[in-house]
């Protein structure tokens, strides 16, 4: 079998067009992502209990300090790669402590009267265990005593085995979480488990050989962990934006988030923080409407109408912005700013998708024209780095006007062997073109 090979002309021509077309490059986020740092283990490798890795950072080493973008890799991508690839335990402000880069997601601390409340315990039980034995390390040997979920995807609960014991979930520990949680997170992951699985083996390229000419980040994070993964049904949902809720001496107002990012999920505030958690609907690039490892479509009229809420509620109280991903924005003016900017990315690829449509173009034609205003493609947290918007528009056509193109010929066509059979007869057959 045949290995990765070096780019081709045309690859180099491509990566550096577009390496003139992006926005420049201050160090902002550089410096954003590295702020706080408190520390990491060793390499961020986490084992399992038979000493297999399930999450190896050194597998990155090639995207260090000081390494350049190979003439392989997509210019934009080396540059997030390279902010994906800084692990460990942050301080986002006195209290609210991030574990990133351990897995996909972040898992997020905060300190209470007598404990820690965990939000969002990653995808698989090894990454949280490790984080949560690395915050213990560094700010005390405190028990869990409480978890959130701020939604309905596996990369938010998965690990959550990794910091309950089995006593706490006996004792029903608070586990809370948006309404319709367990519902969605049991439909979209066990219904269509085996499908899913699949695709987002190609989504991610998990088992790809870590390197220039494979597995370089996935936009969203690194890549998915290969541990344990688990659910503990939640003891509490949230079901109205304004519930208040004080967890170990912490306020947290919460704002349910419906059909955004995820169909169950919620944003909150903490009050005595000045910190706003925007879970997974905003993050450092263009998100998915569509997921290529298949979802229900989201909604991007409803996800810009709730980032705009969470504007009206929260932002000018806000010294400190962070989610589930990536890493957090300080002072109520960025905040501010980079919320607008995210509400403004999902409606506008709304917006223009439905005015293309209604004009009478099809989804492939829209997709092809869909370009970002010089507003919105000038910052770097709009890029399309998981979501496209190639893709994007196809999925907003698809939530209105479903999958048929309204041509009567694409209605039923025919699957890919047959449509190839009757390609080679037209040309002449398969001699002719073996000529």
């Amino acid at each position: 079998m045949q290995g990765p090979k070096d780019a081709t002309a045309a690859t180099r021509q491509a990566n550096e067009a577009l390496k003139r077309s992006l926005p420049a490059d201050t160090g902002e986020d550089f410096d954003l992502a590295g702020r706080g740092f408190i520390g990491t283990v060793p390499d961020g490798k986490i084992l399992n209990a038979a000493g297999h890795a399930v999450w190896d950072m050194s597998t990155f080493a090639f995207e260090g300090e000081g390494c350049d973008c190979p003439d392989t890799v997509n210019p934009s991508l080396w540059r997030q790669a390279k902010l994906n690839a800084r692990h460990g335990l942050f301080e986002v402000t006195k209290g609210i402590y991030q574990v990133r880069n351990f897995d996909l997601s972040n898992i997020t601390f905060i300190e209470g009267d007598t404990g820690y409340i965990v939000i969002d315990p990653l995808i698989s039980a090894e990454p949280a265990a490790a984080a949560l034995a690395l915050m213990r390390k560094h700010r005390g040997d405190k028990p869990v005593t409480a978890v959130i979920y701020t939604h309905s995807h596996v990369d938010h609960y998965g690990g959550v085995r990794g910091v309950l014991s089995d006593d706490d979930i006996k004792n029903g520990l608070r586990i809370i979480a948006p309404e319709g949680f367990l519902e969605e997170a049991v439909s979209e992951n066990v219904l269509a488990g085996n499908a899913m699985g699949r695709r987002a083996t190609y989504m991610y390229g998990a088992l790809l050989p870590r390197g220039p000419r494979g597995h370089v980040d996935a936009g969203l994070g690194k890549t998915v962990s290969m541990g344990q993964v688990s659910l503990v049904p939640p003891t509490e949902s949230i079901s109205q934006t304004g519930t208040k809720l004080v967890i170990d001496g912490v306020e947290i107002v919460f704002q349910v988030t419906p059909d955004t990012e995820a169909p169950a999920e919620m944003n909150f505030y903490f009050p005595q923080f000045k910190a706003l958690c925007m879970a997974e609907n905003c993050s450092c690039h263009l998100h998915n409407l569509y997921t290529p490892r298949g979802a229900q479509v989201r909604d991007a009229k409803s996800w810009s109408y709730y980032i705009d809420e969470a504007i009206d509620l929260f932002a000018r109280k806000t010294d400190v912005l962070f989610a589930s991903h990536h890493w957090p924005r300080w002072g109520g003016d960025v905040a501010v700013a980079f919320l607008r900017k995210q509400r403004d990315l999902y409606k506008y690829v709304h917006d223009q998708t439905l005015r293309m449509a209604n004009h009478g173009l099809t989804p492939l034609e829209i997709a092809e024209q869909l370009a970002l205003p010089p507003t919105l493609a000038a910052e770097w947290y709009t890029r399309s780095y998981y979501g496209t918007l190639n893709h994007n528009a196809k999925a907003v056509y698809q939530r209105y006007l479903g999958w048929f193109d309204g041509n009567p010929s694409n209605l039923h066509k025919h699957p890919p062997v047959e449509a190839g059979k009757r390609y080679v007869e037209i040309a002449g057959g398969a001699g002719a073109l073996l000529e």
